[in-house]
């Protein structure tokens, strides 16, 4: 019989380190399940404490007899504590990692912060026995006492800080007068604020399409009948509108809604339209907040004080009570998947946490991931389409430059000749331009200048990156090759790994057009607090002809005066050694070229490749995303890439390089009868695309499969052998990952 529970304590208010054993008493037996809420004696003292059941087992790691017993069981847990230990079980058995880490993932803000108390000094006297007051303590030579009874004679009440600061009144004096009976001292918790200004916005009136997504799917969710919904709007199409049209509708119903926008796109007027509709009721979380200022907004909810949430992918856990809508804003974004243990995507997490609630999940993009569209195909997502442009605009016209022609005219610079006439003509009309670097992806692929041919694996249909000791490699496979220095298609002797940089374009933007005025937006710029805002902010004001940058500059940003986008190397994230390879780079296009054009006058793009007859240019260049997804899905289902089956991605590391080889090995002769009961494929394994971090060896190995669950069975298998590996061999799961 299982006797023994893991449990965690405190975990609203301590810092989640480990699980504490105790013994289940048999009385409790019949009652306790992972889950439960009970009452432990913890430390020496034996303090009576909450804390939560995490795992049962019927063996210790200690003596029985050296092990503290469960008190109780709580009678009434908090149920949003008992839901935050259901998604962490859930986190951990989807996406693998351990209880402590899915909690430390849904728990927002681990550690508390102390609140701000604002105190202010009311007299309980008349005005009259003020002044009164003040000439009594003058004849008593209390000087400050007088000071402060005469400011109170004016003003019924004054803040603390001021009397202590500017007064000069001593906190000692104050609980004199307060004894006294003269004076009362109020104190109200404030809490830190997150934007300090706000415009009144009536909003736009929506158009007939718009309406209609808003009342279907806000009146799914207060029928409590939720559809998850998908909505694919072209660049421009005013699918912010339609958040915030259902948004207010649930708002008004007595429901919450999160907010997720990516990290890089949280700029300060995309937050403004939402303060500006819903006012204090509104909250913004992002990375560069203090620990204090995140701990008070997630408090703000819990203590329902707020109904709406914006923030990047932390912000799915905001501790909201009911809540009627999770909306996720370009949703193909890959800072939806969480990079660290627990590998989770927000998108998957969001479906399980609107269940609960009885809300519904709203997803939105111009290029919707494939595993979104998938399922809106197969009718798990309502598909909503918005095809015009909410200001009536049209698309912008996009020419397809050859570079490959350009080098055989004798043009070897980063601009073509098309490029630079029309940067001369928007700079003398006075009109903006982007410079958009696609430098996603770039890991060392090879390619031919003279007629773009790209070395890819023979086994795997990705291209084989360059690596220091002179051999080519695939990062799924391990297949490797020497490295070419005659290109195999034309036998050109251009052919290298393709590198740039946006500080490369702007000595060339000043090279070419001496009086532009540039700036510049990528990591180096954009280090500092409010420098990606205040560049945005410069631009938008017109202190500057040309924007250059990588893809930060695409996310979402609306600049009218914008007629000219410039895409200057299309075939970087084309490269990229990523079956998705296809997908991101049409997705980067297409937000990229969607930037121009976005107000009354018409929009140019360029797009500067060394393969325009690639699908995803070709495509992204018509911005026609069906024709895409269906030449791409296509190719996923050929080899079995998601959404057309799951990926399962084991990562072992270890600072002995033949122990982690090792180690990968045996896991993979571990499942091999697995493999083939269940029609699983395996593959590798090989050295991770970063085969070595900070002296620890990477090796990965892959499981294909149609069913989702088959691969948690592989997990489940493998994550009970860790214990049996070496001191220091660190494994990982990712499902279905962004990075390969």
């Amino acid at each position: 019989m299982k006797q023994f529970a893991g449990i965690v304590v405190d975990i609203t208010h301590e810092s989640v380190d480990r699980l504490f054993e105790y013994r289940i008493p048999d009385s409790l037996l019949p009652d306790i399940r992972e889950g439960s809420c009970v009452y432990v004696p913890f430390g020496k003292a034996n303090k009576l404490i909450k804390g939560y059941v995490i795992s049962i087992s019927d063996t210790s790691e200690y003596p029985a007899d050296k092990l503290k017993e469960i008190h109780s069981i709580v009678p009434k847990a908090s149920g949003m504590e008992v839901d935050t230990i259901a998604l962490a079980a859930f986190i951990k058995k989807r996406y693998g990692s351990t209880m402590i880490a899915a909690l430390k993932t849904v728990i927002p803000v681990k550690q508390k912060v102390a609140a701000i108390i604002k105190k202010t000094i009311v007299r309980k006297c008349s005005e009259q026995e003020a002044y009164d007051y003040s000439e009594l303590f003058d004849n008593k030579h209390q000087p400050a006492k007088a000071r402060i009874m005469r400011e109170l004679a004016e003003h019924e009440s004054l803040p603390y800080e001021l009397v202590i600061q500017k007064l000069h009144v001593s906190p000692p004096s104050l609980k004199s007068l307060e004894s006294a009976g003269i004076i009362t001292l109020l104190s109200d918790r404030t809490y830190r604020q997150t934007v300090k200004s706000r415009t009144e916005d009536g909003g736009r009136k929506l158009s007939p399409s718009q309406h209609s997504i808003v009342d279907e799917v806000s009146n799914s969710v207060i029928e409590g009948k939720p559809v998850n919904a998908l909505i694919h709007g072209i660049t421009g199409a005013g699918k912010t509108e339609v958040y915030l049209g259902i948004t207010r509708k649930l708002v008004e119903a007595g429901k919450q809604v999160i907010m997720l926008i990516p990290e890089i796109a949280l700029t300060y007027q995309t937050v403004m339209r939402f303060y500006s509709r819903f006012g204090d009721r509104v909250s913004v979380v992002n990375s560069r907040m203090s620990q204090g200022e995140r701990f008070d907004q997630y408090e703000k909810a819990r203590q329902g004080l707020i109904d709406v949430m914006i923030g990047p992918r932390s912000a799915l856990f905001t501790p909201f009570k009911n809540i009627g809508a999770i909306i996720i804003d370009e949703e193909h974004e890959s800072s939806y998947k969480s990079e660290n243990m627990p590998r989770y995507h927000a998108r998957e997490v969001a479906f399980e946490i609107a269940s609960r609630h009885g809300g519904c999940v709203v997803l939105g993009s111009a290029t919707p991931s494939l595993e979104s569209y998938y399922l809106a195909q197969k009718g798990s997502l309502k598909l909503y389409k918005l095809k015009e442009r909410l200001t009536g605009g049209t698309l912008p016209e996009v020419s397809i430059v050859d570079l490959r022609e350009e080098m055989k005219s004798g043009n070897k610079s980063i601009f073509s000749n098309l490029l630079k006439e029309k940067m001369m003509e928007k700079l003398l009309a006075g009109e903006q331009m982007m410079l958009f670097l696609n430098r996603r992806g770039i890991a060392g692929f090879v390619s031919c200048r003279a007629c773009g041919h790209v070395i890819k694996c023979e086994h795997c249909d990705v291209s084989m990156s360059q690596h220091r000791n002179g051999l080519l490699m695939c990062h799924y496979c391990g297949a490797t090759k020497p490295m070419v220095n005659v290109c195999p298609e034309c036998g050109s002797k251009y052919i290298a790994g393709f590198k740039a940089g946006t500080q490369q374009v702007e000595d060339a933007i000043h090279k070419l057009i001496p009086q532009a005025r540039v700036l510049r937006m990528d990591a180096d710029t954009t280090k500092n607090k409010d420098s990606y805002d205040e560049i945005l902010s410069r631009f938008s004001e017109g202190e500057a002809d040309i924007l250059v940058g990588t893809q930060m500059i695409v996310k979402g940003h609306d600049f009218p005066n914008v007629t000219l986008v410039g895409i200057l190397a299309a075939d970087l994230s084309l490269n990229a050694s990523d079956y998705r390879a296809g997908e991101r780079t049409f997705d980067l296009l297409t937000q990229a070229a969607g930037r121009a054009g976005r107000g009354e006058k018409k929009g140019e793009v360029i797009i500067q490749t060394y393969q325009p007859e690639n699908y995803a240019i070709t495509y992204a260049a018509k911005q026609d995303y069906e024709a895409f997804y269906d030449e791409e899905i296509a190719y996923r289902e050929f080899m079995l890439y998601p959404p057309a089956a799951h990926l399962l991605c084991v990562r072992i590391q270890s600072s002995n390089d033949e122990e982690a080889k090792r180690i990968a090995e045996k896991c993979r002769d571990m499942m091999k009868s697995t493999c083939v009961r269940d029609k699983i494929i395996s593959i590798g394994p090989s050295p991770a695309g970063i085969s070595k971090v900070k002296d620890v060896f990477r090796y990965v190995l892959y499981y294909k499969c149609v069913e989702y669950d088959k691969l948690i069975q592989i997990k489940d298998v493998l994550e009970n052998e860790e214990h049996s590996f070496p001191k220091g061999v660190l494994i990982d799961y990712d499902f279905d990952p962004l990075n390969t």
